[in-house]
Parts: C-alpha cells; structure tokens; sequence
C-alpha cells in the first residue's frame, strides 16, 4: 500500500478504507442480532421474558440497520457529488 502524496490521494485513501469498515460492522450487527434471535426464540423459546426482549431488539435491529444504510447512502452521494 502506498503513502499518500497529496490531499486529493489522502482523501481516497479514507474513503477506501471507510467503505471496507462499513460492510464489517454490519455483519458484525448481523451475527450479533441473529445470535441474540436464535438465543431467544429458539434456545429459551419458552421464556416468555427472553422472547419479548428478543421481540424488542429486533425492531431496534431493524431500525438500526435502516438508519446505518440510510447514512451509508447519504455518504456515498456526498462522496459521488465531491469527488465524483
């Protein structure tokens, strides 16, 4: 990998390296929902307590990932709009 030389390298340098973090947090969030799913549902399924907290972290999850692509999208046209 090379050293940047110029702003304009610098700034694509960043921008590379964001867009390989975003895709690893989520699936980070991915696998640590779906364990917490299957721990609840399926695991504890007869813990009424452990299927209404699971109940209750899926519909952040899915808020959650909404607004993570929402603002990855937001990102990408800002990025597509400067440095396009």
């Amino acid at each position: 990998m090379e050293t940047p030389t110029s702003f304009a390298e610098l700034v694509n340098f960043v921008l590379g390296l964001i867009n390989l973090i975003i895709p690893v947090i989520f699936a980070i969030l991915f696998v640590y929902i779906a364990v917490r799913i299957i721990d609840a549902w399926i695991i504890n399924a007869a813990d009424s307590k452990k299927r209404e907290e699971a109940q209750r972290l899926l519909v952040t999850a899915v808020a959650v990932f909404v607004l993570m692509i929402t603002v990855w999208g937001i990102v990408a046209l800002i990025q597509q709009s400067i440095f396009g």
